[in-house]
């Protein structure tokens, strides 16, 4: 019986070092992977840190490079547009200078007619009938008709 409860004995004993010896693995894994866990957690940090600083330092520098990019090119935009107009300007300038155009525009424009020669001037009978209606024309004097006309033809542009 002495060898039985050497033999129950020592498979007790057997597992329990083996118990033993495998919690002492587990231990020293989980401590191995927090030490790794906790030096990658250190280094992402600090990583996160450097990323987050850089992110700072340059947003304000990049919005300010967009924002003057863009006004350089409304810049340029309006600048295009100024040199358009100064070339339709100087045409016009050199027309300017011919005689004939400036008779045919003081014709067109001012309704000037050559010694000599006789102006007509055709009325839309459609416009003269409504002249006539609009509040009692005909009773008023002729100059509150022309400056009502001309107040119209003001509101019309």
């Amino acid at each position: 019986m002495a060898g039985k409860d050497r033999d129950r004995f020592s498979t007790a004993t057997r597992i329990r070092l083996l118990g033993e010896q495998t919690a002492a693995r587990v231990y020293r894994s989980q401590s191995r992977r927090q030490a790794r866990r906790s030096r990658l957690t250190g280094r992402a940090a600090f990583l996160t840190l450097v990323v987050c600083s850089l992110v700072v330092a340059l947003a304000y520098p990049m919005r300010q490079y967009v924002s003057q990019r863009a006004d350089i090119a409304d810049e340029q935009r309006r600048m295009a547009d100024a040199r358009e107009q100064v070339e339709r300007l100087r045409d016009e300038k050199a027309r300017l200078q011919d005689d004939q155009y400036v008779k045919r525009l003081a014709r067109e424009h001012l309704h000037l007619v050559l010694p000599g020669e006789t102006g007509y001037t055709m009325i839309d009978p459609d416009a003269a009938e409504q002249r006539r209606t609009e509040e009692g024309a005909a009773d008023r004097p002729w100059y509150s008709n022309v400056w009502d006309g001309v107040d119209n033809a003001d509101r019309r542009k």
